[in-house]
């Protein structure tokens, strides 16, 4: 269930906010005049939601490729990725 909040809450219950963001891993949504206004949330949950769409953005392009008809043999995917892990070595 969404954590939802008005926007004093932000100015006079900051620790408890911070806890429900760090603590519970969840964001917080600040309303002003009972309309969404922000979204408070951890650096480390918003840093993995950006991983996860990133993720889902490569997805989409590889399932793109592959609908396309440009796929590459397993010997050679493999090949190419551990000679690019291996220069950053």
């Amino acid at each position: 269930m969404p954590v939802i909040r008005p926007v004093s809450d932000l100015r006079n219950k900051t620790p408890e906010i911070e806890e429900i963001c760090i603590k519970e891993k969840k964001p917080v949504f600040i309303t002003k005049n009972g309309n969404a206004h922000l979204v408070v949330m951890s650096q480390r949950l918003f840093e993995e939601q950006q991983a996860l769409l990133d993720l889902y953005e490569k997805l989409d392009e590889a399932e793109e490729q592959s609908s396309a008809g440009k796929r590459r043999p397993y010997k050679e995917a493999m090949t190419g990725l551990r000679s690019r892990i291996h220069e950053k070595i």
